[in-house]
């Protein structure tokens, strides 16, 4: 078994309540991530935060080669919201 296969049966594991909690415990203290699609959204939130600190707003360009990634995703989440589909 590769490690990606690895990590990836400990998620599935986790989410299914199959995995003890000894070994919850050793991948939590060493900062695993359990929900994937959680962690980049809020990194990409806080890139956000900090794109707001600097200039005072949230009106990322998409076409700002520096915050290309960050304005599709904000992009994203105003088309989200505009369909009622942003999930809390």
């Amino acid at each position: 078994k590769s490690l990606g296969e690895w990590v990836k049966n400990q998620r599935v594991l986790y989410r299914n309540d199959a995995l003890n909690s000894d070994r919850i415990l050793q991948l939590n203290s060493i900062g695993f991530i359990w929900d994937t699609l959680e962690h980049a959204w809020n990194k990409q939130f806080y890139e956000l935060c900090a794109f707001r600190a600097r200039k005072g707003h949230c009106n990322v360009s998409t076409n700002d080669e520096r915050n290309t990634s960050l304005g599709n995703w904000v992009q994203q989440q105003r088309k989200l919201r505009k369909k009622n589909t942003l999930s809390s």
